[in-house]
């Protein structure tokens, strides 16, 4: 009787899970409900990933089929790479479409989507990495093999993207990555269609009955987009630098200050964003001024105070980039320019007008009639006659030349010998003599 209950208890288990599988089987096979529109236009930075991992995350939750319309010459590696694991992740069929061309970077993100279609004349490929080492040629060329592997497409074309010494007769010769034209990416199945139509991608994928979303950027992603651009972070942390110093050498003239603080506060604000640094950054960064200003201004000499700021403040530079070396180097560029603009800046500063307002650039030389303080310590006890009466000042002849002096406080007569007892400058002290 109990081995009848235990295989009726182990038959309901087996028949709970087929049950519980069968349904979540039949939900991941539920056809999509909407079409959303992401666009990958411009270069691949971190703002952009932002915004396609949001409407990638957006499209899983609401069980919608996604349209990549791309159009970029590429960008950054890692924020292509991030795409390209969430696409490979989606439960919903994701469409990339190739508008002008998806180079590089851009490549990655559009061999990742199950389908690919291009518009006539778009190109895909061509995604040489930097640094051009072999470690990094070869870690790309697996990514992109493996990525390509995983829909059944050629991995030896998507590795030719990337590393120059593969060769492909009749599609890219030695010493040359491959791109490949529509009409090639379709011959080697690359892609499923040519057009330049949305309409004609939604009706050859069946879908075109759903609703279409445009997913737009938001302001925030926007904004670490165009911050988190290395020209303009590199510009943004030379004028945070320059205005910073500039306000700590003349302290004051307050707009040097503002320029940095809002300069520094764009560069960390959008790594914030981009998810690159948090909050630590610039704690750390506002820490190091502190410590430099009551360094120069509060504590005397240069000691371990303005030692542990400069480190705060290299630390939160460092703390706000992906990687060791891209730090260095915008650290480095950093420095070097704004040295050599302090200096460029001083030499012009000192020959314009307004330095005159802050130093006295008025010489009295010989040579212009000036002459200094006469020295008068030699008639220091000498004797002479006045020649006037000294109230106490007056005129006293020593020798045959007539001096100003003053009496030591007495009324003195006209025709009194008098004798020299003090010099202070050209202040000539005498006393009578008995």
């Amino acid at each position: 009787m109990s081995r009848h209950l235990v295989r009726i208890s182990l038959l309901t288990t087996v028949i709970a899970l087929a049950l519980v599988l069968s349904a979540v089987s039949c939900f991941a096979q539920l056809p999509p409900a909407q079409i959303y529109i992401i666009s990958v236009d411009g270069t691949v930075e971190l703002g952009l990933s932002q915004y396609v991992l949001r409407g990638l995350k957006q499209a899983q939750q609401d069980r919608a089929a996604v349209l990549l319309e791309i159009n970029t010459f590429g960008g950054r590696v890692d924020a292509a790479t991030e795409i390209r694991d969430y696409i490979l992740r989606m439960e919903t069929p994701v469409i990339a479409f190739v508008r002008e061309r998806a180079i590089s970077a851009g490549a990655l993100i559009a061999i990742a989507a199950p389908h690919i279609a291009m518009a006539p004349g778009s190109t895909i490929g061509a995604a040489e990495p930097r640094p051009l080492d072999p470690k990094t040629v070869s870690f790309m060329r697996a990514e992109f093999a493996a990525t390509a592997q995983r829909h059944n497409r050629d991995a030896n074309i998507a590795a030719a993207m990337v590393d120059a010494d593969i060769v492909i007769d009749g599609l890219v010769g030695p010493g040359k990555l491959l791109t490949l034209t529509a009409q090639d990416a379709l011959k080697v199945g690359y892609a499923d269609l040519l057009t330049n139509y949305r309409s004609d991608i939604l009706a050859h994928y069946e879908i075109d009955h759903l609703p279409v979303v445009e997913i737009e950027r938001n302001w925030a992603e926007r904004l670490a987009g165009f911050v988190t651009e290395p020209t303009v972070s590199q510009i943004l942390l030379i004028l945070g630098f320059l205005g910073i110093i500039v306000e700590l050498l003349s302290p004051g003239l307050g707009l040097p200050g503002v320029i940095g603080v809002l300069a520094m506060g764009l560069f960390f604000g959008g790594r914030i964003l981009a998810g690159l640094a948090g909050m630590e950054v610039v704690v750390l960064f506002v820490l190091g001024i502190i410590m430099l200003i009551a360094e120069i201004f509060v504590i005397p000499g240069f000691g371990i105070v303005g030692v542990l700021g400069l480190i705060s403040i290299l630390a939160s530079i460092f703390l706000s980039f992906d990687n060791f070396t891209a730090a260095l180097t915008s650290l480095a560029i950093t420095l070097v320019v704004t040295i050599a603009i302090i200096i460029l800046l001083w030499k012009r500063f000192t020959k314009s007008k307004a330095w005159s307002r802050f130093v006295l650039l008025t010489r009295e030389e010989k040579s212009m009639g000036y002459q200094g303080v006469r020295d008068y310590s030699e008639l220091v006890g000498k004797t002479g006659i006045t020649v006037s009466t000294l109230r106490p000042a007056g005129i006293v002849k020593i020798g045959d030349q007539r001096y100003d002096v003053v009496s030591d406080g007495d009324f003195i007569a006209n025709d009194t010998m008098v004798k020299v007892v003090h010099v202070e400058g050209n202040r000539i002290v005498v006393t009578e003599v008995n």
